[in-house]
């Protein structure tokens, strides 16, 4: 008999794990803070609705979070509605993009309760998700990872376990460090392009099909020239908030890290100028823009 599974955090990318997870004989019940429109239709899919996060863990064996952060998470586990005051053993799989630090500090805060936290952050997009096909970091004690993996494998297409508790988080911020400095340095090359009257198609043709080519690329610039804005899902603000993560991972560590900080900068200064909601793609108009020039033919603006 299958365990039942407990879903909070319906958006953009936990909406199509969840359906995953139903569409492949889960037993669901979700908890939707904001999402009542993605929660409805997973009802009407077969999926159960609890009316808070404690009543969900009450009926659950394990619970999977995809919210927006480290806050989001401490808030839906503590408290007197939260997952920890159902006082049952639990199993947590912590989905988002969470701080390290404060995942360790919970996990062992959950421990002596008897519930068990891991961390299993993602890679890839909605699409994937909505395909079933992620990449997760998990981070874990072996026989906790053992226990999600079945789980996991509803919505994911490559799991790596990368260490103990927390451990996935750091290796989600690294890899979201990567991901946002190419979009910094495409932004960049972009801007400086444009200035000297070099066009994104230009720059394309000469990038695309090369040794610097990869998926990563080929997203962003199917923003740049196709105008896709949904060719990579992810706010702008969301990303500045990784990188927060990692600024302070490595403030907490005692080391440099000059590179993250210029990255952070550049989508703090896209945030305070008002555009954080936009997705990361558009870092290049923005700082395109902010240097007076367009990476936009006339015609199509």
């Amino acid at each position: 008999m299958k365990q039942q599974i407990g879903f909070i955090g319906l958006g953009a990318m936990g909406s199509g794990m969840a359906a995953n997870l139903l569409t492949k004989g889960w037993p669901l019940t979700v908890w939707a803070h904001r999402n009542q429109e993605a929660a409805q239709k997973l009802v009407s899919a077969g999926a159960g609705q609890a009316a808070t996060p404690r009543a969900l863990a009450e009926g659950c064996d394990i619970v999977l979070l995809c919210v927006t952060g480290s806050p989001q998470v401490e808030a839906v586990v503590r408290g007197p509605d939260g997952l920890a005051a159902a006082g049952k053993p639990l199993l947590i799989v912590d989905c988002s993009t969470s701080n390290p630090p404060s995942t360790i500090a919970l996990a062992a805060e959950l421990a002596t309760q008897g519930v068990t936290l891991i961390d299993a952050p993602l890679a890839r997009t909605p699409k994937e998700a909505a395909e079933g096909k992620l990449d997760v970091m998990v981070g874990g004690a072996a026989e906790a990872v053992a226990r999600a993996r079945p789980v996991l494998e509803a919505f994911a297409a490559r799991i790596v376990h990368t260490g103990p508790t927390g451990s996935g988080h750091t290796m989600k911020l690294l890899n979201n460090f990567v991901s946002m400095g190419y979009s910094a340095i495409y932004s960049e090359a972009l801007m400086l392009g444009a200035k000297a009257g070099l066009t994104p198609q230009v720059f394309n043709s000469v990038i695309s099909g090369s040794r610097m080519d990869c998926g990563f690329y080929q997203a962003f610039f199917d923003f740049v020239l196709n105008r896709n804005e949904n060719a990579q899902r992810f706010a702008i603000a969301n990303a500045l908030k990784d990188m927060t993560y990692l600024a302070s991972f490595a403030q907490a560590a005692g080391i440099a890290n000059p590179v993250g900080a210029v990255v952070r900068n550049g989508f703090a200064t896209a945030v305070a100028t008002g555009h954080g909601e936009k997705f990361v793609p558009a870092l290049s108009d923005i700082v395109a823009g902010l240097n007076g020039v367009s990476l936009v033919e006339p015609a199509a603006e």
